[in-house]
């Protein structure tokens, strides 16, 4: 049994969590933000990884930023658990909490309402899916226990103004839910659209946003993943060189 991924600069155990390590979170934790909120210097930043699964997208954040306190929620306790606990063994355990939480009811929370610089969430994406064997899995990603609009409307009562906003979803949804980030006061701001190899289609879209009532000029970009080999791409390697440890 696989019970966890090494990266560079942490372990990521996941044998308690429905959603194991997998290329979107990776994607999203490595894209997120990046030139808008990387590059400040000097903040404090507060960061929330909504439905953290193993912690993942969080770590890697808290290395990607040194300034940042990083809080992760999920509604799976088990997972929540294994996240705290691969936090505690990370070179940066005394900046970073694992909770077990809704992030609607965490949105209602007044003294947290606002506060935050930037919110990530690898959401869950299938709509009204069969049951699966494994329940949590299961709850993992079924979009009917976490709506679209739900996620959107408690990033933006997260966020402070001029806070940023990520997610990775299938591109087929990525309209969808910009139009549904507008209405919850979230203007469309980069969109990295990732697709497996050249001939392939596109897969996965990674969506930032910001939290104000400015016009954004949209900031596109295409990552192909493989290679004609199927060895991981020279865009993708070098997106991910802090992170995946070198191939022997």
């Amino acid at each position: 049994m696989n019970e966890g991924f090494q990266f560079k600069q942490f372990y990521v155990r996941h044998d308690r969590c429905a959603m194991k390590v997998g290329t979107d979170g990776v994607l999203l934790g490595a894209l997120a933000c990046g030139d808008d909120v990387c590059n400040r210097s000097g903040d404090v930043l507060k960061v929330l990884d909504a439905g953290c699964g193993s912690g993942l997208i969080a770590l890697m954040l808290a290395q990607r930023l040194p300034a940042a306190q990083v809080w992760a929620v999920d509604i799976d306790a088990e997972a929540a658990a294994q996240a705290q606990a691969n936090f505690n063994n990370s070179p940066w355990a005394e900046r970073m909490t694992a909770m077990c939480a809704d992030i609607r009811a965490l949105a209602c929370d007044a003294a947290l309402e606002a506060g935050f610089d930037l919110v990530v969430s690898n959401p869950p994406f299938y709509d009204n899916s069969p049951d699966a064997r494994d329940a949590a899995r299961d709850a993992a990603r079924r979009a009917d226990t976490l709506s679209y609009e739900q996620l959107a409307r408690a990033a933006s009562r997260l966020l402070r103004v001029g806070g940023r906003f990520a997610v990775i979803l299938p591109h087929d949804r990525s309209e969808e839910f910009v139009h549904t980030c507008w209405l919850c006061g979230l203007q469309h701001c980069a969109q990295t659209d990732v697709r497996t190899k050249e001939t392939k289609p596109l897969k996965r879209s990674v969506l930032e946003f910001v939290k104000d009532d400015t016009a954004h000029a949209l900031k596109t970009a295409t990552l192909t993943l493989l290679d004609e080999n199927g060895e991981r791409s020279r865009q993708y390697a070098n997106l991910c060189r802090d992170f995946y440890l070198d191939k022997p």
